[in-house]
Order: C-alpha cells, then sequence, then structure tokens
C-alpha cells in the first residue's frame, strides 16, 4: 500500500500562460533585461536561461562552440543566441498541430 500512495500524491503545479517575450542574461545567471509578461515567473526564467548557459559553455568545452540554440515543444518554441558568455533568449507560444512559428 505504500508504494501506491507514493504515486498518488498529488503535487501542486502553478498553471501559467505560454509566455511570449525574450530576456538577456550575463555570463554570472543573472537577468539583465527582460520582455516576459510580470506573471510568468522569474525563477523559472532563471531555471531556463542558466540550462542555455550550461549547453553553450559544455559545447565550448567540448571545441563545438554554439551560437544558437533552438528547442521545439509542441506547444512552445526556446530559441537561445550565445552572447560571450551570457545568451539572449527568445520564448514564443506554438500553435496545436501547426508549424512552428519563425
Amino acid at each position: 500500500m505504500g508504494l501506491l500512495s507514493f504515486f498518488t500524491k498529488s503535487i501542486p503545479a502553478e498553471l501559467v500562460r505560454l509566455p511570449q517575450g525574450s530576456f538577456t542574461m550575463d555570463r554570472d545567471g543573472r537577468i539583465i533585461v527582460s520582455t516576459l509578461p510580470q506573471s510568468f515567473p522569474a525563477a523559472r526564467a532563471r531555471e531556463i536561461g542558466q540550462t542555455f548557459l550550461a549547453l553553450f559553455r559544455s559545447s565550448q568545452a567540448a571545441n563545438l562552440p554554439l551560437a544558437e540554440l533552438v528547442v521545439d515543444f509542441p506547444a512552445l518554441r526556446l530559441k537561445a543566441r550565445e552572447l560571450g558568455g551570457g545568451a539572449i533568449v527568445f520564448l514564443s507560444p506554438q500553435g496545436l498541430g501547426g508549424k512552428p512559428r519563425t
């Protein structure tokens, strides 16, 4: 019974509207400028940005530097560009079942 109760625990999830905008991070992972709506959690933006910074750093360490990285989800597109140690990240919603917007 203990195993089943593990799977039935509900984790409170905060629903947020899919964001549209961008933000710029410095090399230390701090958000400098953001055009994201205030309703979008700043912690979530930092998490996304720091993930991209880590990817850019690891690609440079492997001598395969990336200039741009695009991640397409069914409803959201993330595009990041490397900026000399920092990054600019664009978030844009996509229509479900349609072609991704550029």
